[in-house]
């Protein structure tokens, strides 16, 4: 296991960039802790599968440092890294067994049969491939097959890190959530530094203790699954994190209060305090499921327009029209539909204002 920092650390396909536009990963720093399980999260193009492969060594960075343990190891190759990795479609040997593609890479580094054998076998029972290994890897299903993939990452003992790059793309949904458990068992259980890259947020918060989200190249915030959504400090992890995202709406400030679309929003002394001196544009942020929605009007409640419901079995989705703006509401299930005309409150607590895309902080 190691220790693994990322060090100013840039990236371009071009062979000579000019703008930071030419970059598809801009001046990442970061450290990934010994031990740690982390996943990657961003939408497709963001960044995630370069960052992964500078990581590994498939990439050598434009600019920058990777470190492991303090040792620079930025020019070597991945078998100079001691590390495993699990790509998005399963690499496999075929006209092999099950046992022998997991054999595969202790036999490589001349571990002695019994030890191969005991490793195979633990490393089966949590994947549930034990019945399956005799058989040839050739017959066996899509999700049979990265199963195995997923073993022969996890089969070694000696690794720096194992990196999975969308691992259960081809898996159905309920082995897919089989799997991610399986996998916190296993990092619990040997504290292995597994970095994991996905678009879908539902994997990356039940998977990691931490989340990285990037966005255009860039990492806008790492941090635990409540602190990205309790806590999103940009515009991106707001929108991205949570189902439906976070609300924005354009405003101005004037005094303590953001005038959006005509209506003003009461904001907290803390956040008015932060503002100062800050360059726009501005805009609030809300989750949906802070807004309050009310039947008649009343303080600090502003009036909306009803345009659909959507039933989510316990809870219910509102779109709700704001004048030029259009917002989400989360209401429960066992609460009364209000009517086409209706009014929603901004409780103080929940408010986030942002300057530029960024939280004021």
């Amino acid at each position: 296991m190691a220790r693994i920092t990322l060090q100013q650390v840039a990236h371009s396909y071009q062979r000579h960039p000019k703008d930071p536009s030419d970059y598809a990963l801009k001046n990442i720093d970061t450290v990934w802790e010994d031990g740690g399980a982390y996943a990657l999260l961003g939408p497709s193009g963001c960044g995630k599968t370069t960052m992964l492969n500078i990581i590994s060594g498939l990439l050598t960075p434009t600019r920058g440092r990777v470190l492991y343990d303090d040792r620079d190891v930025t020019e070597l190759p991945p078998e100079q890294r001691n590390i495993a990795q699990v790509f998005q479609f399963p690499v496999l040997y075929d006209t092999m067994s099950v046992f022998d593609n997991l054999a595969f890479p202790l036999r490589n580094r001349g571990l002695d049969p019994q030890t191969i054998h005991r490793r195979v076998q633990e490393v089966a029972e949590v994947l549930d491939l034990t019945a399956d290994l005799k058989k040839k890897a050739a017959g066996l299903s899509a999700d049979a097959k990265q199963k195995i993939s997923l073993g022969r990452g996890l089969v070694r003992e000696d690794v720096a890190a194992i990196l999975f790059d969308e691992p259960l793309t081809v898996i159905d949904p309920h082995l897919k959530w089989h799997l991610r458990r399986k996998l916190k068992e296993i990092h619990e259980k040997l504290q292995l530094t597994l970095i994991y890259v996905t678009h879908d947020q539902v994997e990356a918060l039940t998977f990691a203790d931490k989340v990285l989200v990037m966005y255009e190249g860039e990492m806008v915030q790492m941090g635990t699954p409540a602190e990205l959504f309790e806590e999103p400090r940009h515009k991106f992890v707001g929108y991205f994190i949570g189902s439906p995202g976070m609300n924005f709406i354009p405003c101005r400030l004037e005094g303590n209060r953001a005038v959006c679309d005509g209506a003003s929003v009461v904001l907290d002394e803390e956040t008015v305090r932060r503002a100062q001196g800050k360059e726009g544009p501005f805009e609030l942020g809300i989750r949906p499921m802070y807004l309050e929605v009310h039947d008649e009007p009343g303080d600090d409640r502003i009036p909306v327009q009803v345009r659909k419901v959507e039933d989510q079995g316990i809870f219910r989705i509102l779109t709700v029209q704001m004048a030029s703006s259009t917002l989400k509401v989360r209401i429960s299930e066992e609460r009364p539909l209000p009517g086409q005309e209706a009014w929603i409150r901004f409780p103080r607590r929940w408010i986030k204002l942002y300057a530029n895309g960024r939280l004021v902080a």
